[in-house]
């Protein structure tokens, strides 16, 4: 993967070139994308330019033996961590995990779960990960030059497992590189949020994952609703929103329908800071209800947004799901 293979995300691609060139590499770096977003192919570039022993043009030469390594995901000192089942490692699943990255980098965390045949499950980052990642960089790099991890999901992570890794966050080791690739970079325990260099990755161009521009609107519509129920104190309403929310066509949908929630929260609280030309995705009309809602509700909401697609995923009834979430929101703000 070159920088030159991936379409848009151009300032994105530039600040990882002038990284490199300048030898000024932060040592922990947090890529926000979307579910299938273009996070991970830009960091396989990044990190195929970064070994690349011919690198010229701004990308790698693709023909010297570093690249070759990379190419294939079998570079010794670039290590990945991903969630999985409870009670299993990232390193068991290694034959799964290397053919999707090769044919699809741009993976959803559903299409890791089909990958893994582990649909329906909850998936996590165990702190067995960060105890065998702390031993296995307490040693030297086998080809010498920097050792990478790429940790993708961090939200993941229980409280052990993050406290596990933040030592190493605070105190890296030499030449250390620390990447992680998050969709709700807000859940990633916030000690570790304040010690990465954070970039948002925007949808790839083209990518025949962009959700339509209909399928938008509607989950726009359907959390306005939501949230003019709640700001207006109306019960009944929220508990209808939540019922209608329970006839999107899919679970797939519904679960499309809570990251755009999300990012609709995020797109809340930063107009309630003021922030509004921060925000990093589209979140419909939700921002101009910003005023009307709690400044704790984005944080509090986010939480029970992300509980609920877990739910979702895990195929509780929907109608279940989403009424109690409706409640729970209306609680938020008018408690």
């Amino acid at each position: 993967m070159t920088f030159s293979d991936i379409q848009g995300n151009e300032e994105v691609k530039a600040a990882f070139r002038t990284m490199v060139d300048s030898g000024r590499i932060p040592h922990a770096i947090l890529l926000h994308e979307d579910d299938g977003g273009g996070a991970m192919p830009i960091v396989l570039a990044f990190l195929q330019y970064l070994y690349c022993e011919h690198r010229s043009g701004g990308d790698a030469c693709c023909s010297c033996p570093s690249c070759n390594r990379v190419s294939k995901l079998i570079h010794p000192d670039i290590h990945f961590i991903f969630p999985s089942s409870a009670g299993t490692s990232s390193a068991d699943w290694a034959p799964k995990w290397r053919p999707l990255l090769a044919s699809n980098p741009s993976f959803t965390e559903n299409e890791l779960a089909e990958a893994l045949g582990i649909e329906g499950k909850s998936l996590v980052i165990a702190v067995s990960e960060a105890k065998a990642l702390l031993e296995t960089l307490s040693l030297g790099a086998v080809e010498g030059g920097y050792r990478s991890v790429v940790i993708y999901l961090p939200e993941k992570m229980n409280a052990e497992t993050a406290n596990k890794l933040l030592k190493m966050i605070e105190e890296p080791p030499a030449q250390t590189l620390l990447l992680f690739i998050s969709h709700s970079p807000e859940s990633v325990l916030q000690t570790i949020q304040s010690r990465c260099q954070r970039i948002r990755v925007l949808p790839e161009e083209n990518s025949s994952r962009t959700v339509s521009g209909e399928s938008i609107q509607e989950y726009d519509r359907l959390f306005c609703s939501l949230l003019d129920a709640v700001v207006s104190r109306n019960l009944l309403s929220c508990i209808e929103a939540g019922e209608e929310m329970a006839e999107l066509p899919s679970r797939e949908s519904m679960k499309a329908f809570c990251k755009f929630a999300s990012s609709s929260l995020r797109g809340i609280f930063l107009a309630q800071q003021g922030l509004d030309k921060l925000q990093g995705t589209e979140c419909g009309g939700a921002a101009g209800r910003a005023s009307s809602l709690k400044k704790t509700f984005p944080r509090l909401a986010l939480a029970e947004i992300d509980r609920a697609s877990m739910l979702i995923g895990r195929n509780v009834n929907s109608k279940i799901v989403f009424v109690e979430l409706s409640v729970k929101l209306f609680g938020i703000n008018n408690s």
